[in-house]
């Protein structure tokens, strides 16, 4: 049975006008952008840790040191369809993992479509995991990121595996997108249903990222590219979320090639669902997370 907070959740964000937004083409990214914030507000880590920017590239890095010092190095990649973000529900996120785990975190704000297109960004993501790699080994590397930001982490991760790179110890997608061209015949049924995202406009974002028009570029698509020998991966997915049929297909093909996987699906959830304020479902899985980060 939902919760109460299930339902306000819902009417927040038809009130609110996401699913309009999400339906027009082109998006209108510069709407959008209102919600950014770069910089988390002084109340979110006060007396507990110590941020700090600095700049890889032309992404900004935000790094929260926690009281408790563990030595994993948590790399958070938001989402925001490629042309916005971070948003407060990024900041909350942090402020929580940070407060309950002592991991070191970078908050990765990275260039923005249509400014900036996918081998730019993609070049950022690289570079800022070597900076990682420079300050702790692979294996304390975690990483996270919610919907592109997870669709940056995978394809990340199949460039290391492609170079010989070590990789990240665990990977932690929510919501990830793996198919920026939404063809899957399964989302039709799904659309109505999905109260945040529409195909329009996400498919709007994601030509607006794309080099050349192309949908299929393995920077972008991580359907394109191999599953193999990747880390063990988590994977939190929502069924009333248009990239949830892409997300059964990336995970049958983790599954054929045996790569250790844990994966938590939201019944009627939305689209990431777990970083969602208020909602007493989100925080539950939020919970779920940070006890799999403790475990590292």
């Amino acid at each position: 049975m939902k919760s109460l907070s299930y339902y306000l959740t819902l009417f927040v964000i038809k009130l609110k006008g996401i699913k309009r937004t999400f339906s027009i083409d082109p998006i209108d990214y510069k709407k959008l952008r209102n919600e950014d914030i770069h910089f988390p507000k002084k109340r979110y880590f006060k007396r507990r840790s110590y941020v700090k920017t600095f700049t890889v590239l032309n992404t900004t890095v935000t790094e929260v040191l926690s009281e408790k010092q563990s030595n994993k190095l948590l790399l958070f990649i938001h989402g925001g369809a490629f042309v916005y973000g971070p948003v407060k529900h990024h900041w909350d996120t942090i402020e929580k993992i940070s407060r309950q785990t002592g991991h070191t975190i970078w908050m990765c704000d990275y260039p923005k479509a249509p400014e900036h297109k996918i081998s730019e960004i993609s070049r950022n993501i690289d570079k800022v995991y070597n900076s990682a790699l420079e300050k702790v080994g692979s294996d304390n590397i975690l990483c996270i990121g919610d919907s592109v930001g997870a669709t940056l982490l995978i394809t990340l991760t199949q460039r290391l595996i492609q170079n010989s790179r070590n990789l990240p110890g665990k990977l932690f997608l929510i919501s990830p997108v793996i198919d920026p061209s939404f063809k899957n015949p399964d989302i039709d049924s799904i659309e109505d249903k999905d109260p945040i995202l529409s195909k329009r406009g996400v498919v709007s974002a994601k030509l607006m990222c794309a080099d050349h028009q192309n949908l299929s570029d393995p920077l972008l698509s991580p359907i394109s590219g191999s599953f193999e020998k990747f880390p063990e991966t988590v994977v939190f997915a929502a069924e009333n979320d248009i990239s949830y049929p892409d997300q059964k297909l990336f995970l049958k093909e983790l599954e054929k090639e045996r790569v250790i996987t844990k994966v938590y699906i939201g019944e009627g959830m939305p689209h990431i669902w777990p970083l969602l304020p208020v909602m007493r479902e989100a925080r539950e899985a939020l919970n779920t997370i940070i006890k799999l980060l403790n475990e590292e």
